[in-house]
């Protein structure tokens, strides 16, 4: 077997325990409001800035990888998320809860983000890439499979701190993982990259990161696909880790269902989107991106308009179907979504994937914020799950309008 098979094994163990951390904002809102009389606004605001941060560290992350290599930037971001979450059991006011859970939490997890898998399959990788992104982006709703239904079990029995402790426990049993068995590149261990005909020396390691992240986010700025990219992966954002995984399980107990009954679900979301995100890395393979991303987001908005007539005291046939249908859809984006970056943006795709990673992040903070309003304001969440499906009607047909680029050079390239 191929070494590169190897490194993808460590990523997808490495993005499982750090997906550990994505599957309690959900549980706490409750039990936070519950202890400390906070809004859930306000809640929905630390969660807010963990998102954003998510997003908006992860082109930088990927220069930094450029720089001082994959090991030390991942090592160095899971011990930022297991002292953020393991200092929220000391917390005792609002803005302890924004810098730990927000701004610590949001750091690390950034520097973990899909740019993560993104330099992993640009690097050891040659052929078979859209069905590596797959299984890579699949790790996160892997952890969340695993990790899920153990941390509500937690909060229910024994309250959200233990919950807090298991999350920074998980994160810092993966770093001996990382730094022991992850290599930077092909070359450090003698090898080429997967499907590649040629030995592929390691590139020296790129200095002034944060200044060429942001070079490259200029000129990408001036490109109609970058624009179209960005918009239709913050409606993804919006209708995933903004809405349904942070007010899902909240807005199910409105209805009745007991917490770890809806976490369950969202834990079953993980087992069908493992399913959905390969496949659509093979898809991505072989079918136009566009067209993939248009009628994912399509369905998506469907699902969502249907929601609110489904939610209920106990878990129901329709509802389950709700669950496989939008599991499978979960993060099948991401694959088209970078091939499409590849293909526009060739050897900084990795970077300019990291700024759309940015948009969906940024998507998803708006509505975990403003989810959390419209609860305080209206005192349902019905009128949240309308919205995201208009909107992901929307980003089905701006991904229709990407271009097609045939000639296999990089907008970003220089010229000759």
């Amino acid at each position: 077997m191929h070494r590169a098979w190897f490194v993808a094994a460590v990523t997808f163990v490495t993005i499982i325990g750090a997906a550990a951390f994505r599957s309690l904002p959900g549980l706490l809102i409750d039990p936070l409001h519950a202890e400390f009389h906070w809004s859930r606004g306000t809640i929905g605001l630390a969660v807010s800035i963990n998102l954003a941060l998510y997003g908006l560290t992860a082109p930088f992350a990927a220069a930094l990888m450029d720089r001082f290599g994959i090991r030390r930037v991942v090592a160095v971001a899971l011990v930022i998320i297991a002292a953020g979450s393991g200092l929220t059991v000391w917390m005792h006011s609002a803005w302890q809860l924004l810098l730990c859970w927000g701004l610590l939490v949001g750091l690390g997890s950034g520097s973990m983000a899909l740019a993560f898998a993104a330099t992993v399959t640009n690097r050891w990788f040659t052929a078979r890439r859209g069905l590596v992104t797959g299984i890579l982006t699949a790790a996160s709703a892997s952890g969340q499979l695993i990790f899920l239904p153990l941390l509500s079990w937690i909060v229910e029995k024994h309250d959200w701190r233990p919950a807090a402790v298991t999350v920074a426990l998980a994160a810092l049993a993966v770093v001996p993982f990382v730094w022991l068995l992850l290599r930077d590149h092909p070359a450090d261990v003698g090898a080429t990259p997967y499907g590649a005909r040629e030995f592929v020396p390691k590139p020296p390691p790129v200095t002034g990161a944060a200044r060429r992240t942001v070079g490259v986010l200029f000129k990408a700025a001036r490109t109609g696909p970058f624009w179209l990219l960005a918009g239709t992966f913050a409606v993804c954002g919006a209708s995933t880790n903004g809405l349904v995984q942070t007010h899902f399980v909240p807005a199910a107990h409105d209805h009745g269902m007991p917490v770890t009954a809806a976490a369950s679900l969202l834990a079953v979301v993980g087992v069908f989107d493992v399913v959905g995100t390969i496949a659509s890395g093979w898809f991505t393979d072989r079918f136009d991106a566009r067209r993939l991303l248009a009628v994912y987001y399509a369905l998506r908005g469907v699902s969502l308009l249907f929601l609110p007539m489904l939610l209920a005291p106990s878990v129901h046939p329709p509802m389950i179907f709700f669950i496989v249908f939008y599991g499978l859809d979960w993060v099948a984006t991401v694959p088209p979504t970078l091939a499409l970056c590849r293909e526009h943006y060739g050897e900084d795709s990795a970077i300019v994937f990291g700024w759309v990673l940015a948009s969906h992040q940024v998507g998803a903070a708006l509505v975990a914020f403003l989810g959390g309003v419209a609860r305080d304001t209206f005192g349902t969440y019905d009128v949240v799950w309308y919205a995201s499906g208009a909107l992901c009607a929307a980003a089905a047909l701006m991904a229709l309008v990407i271009r097609r680029r045939t000639d296999g050079a990089g907008l970003l390239a220089e010229p000759a």
